[in-house]
């Protein structure tokens, strides 16, 4: 069982920046491929970012892209969200979400394993 601990989240003006980690319990998770989603109120869960097992050619919403970055550090079962010129519109709760397989998929349906999330709050 993959467990995954997310942190990070906080309040920030507009135009400020943020950075998410999320941490895993096991080492197997150097071979899943891992993800962020964001859930507004009353909103679905959307996807934000993913990446595959080796860290190469991450993956973006068209929302974010430009201003985010996800990396991994698999020695430190850990992945990150770098989160640059935040938006209001970016608020909510950012989850870690991890997977089998290689498909960075955008259906938050398609993944096994899901952090506690982490609340996003950007000020106008």
């Amino acid at each position: 069982q993959v467990q995954l601990v997310d942190s990070g989240g906080g309040l920030v003006q507009a135009g400020g920046s943020l950075r998410l980690s999320c941490v895993a319990s096991v080492r197997t998770f150097s071979r899943l491929t891992a993800g962020w989603f964001r859930q507004a109120p009353g909103k679905e869960r959307e996807f934000v970012s993913g990446i595959n097992w080796s860290g190469s050619s991450p993956s973006y919403s068209d929302s974010v892209k430009g201003r985010f970055t996800m990396s991994r550090d698999n020695t430190k079962t850990t992945v990150y969200l770098q989160m640059n010129s935040l938006k209001p519109e970016d608020t909510a709760v950012y989850y870690c979400a991890a997977k089998p397989g290689l498909a960075t998929l955008t259906s938050a349906g398609e993944w096994n394993y899901w952090g506690q999330g982490t609340q996003v709050t950007v000020s106008s």
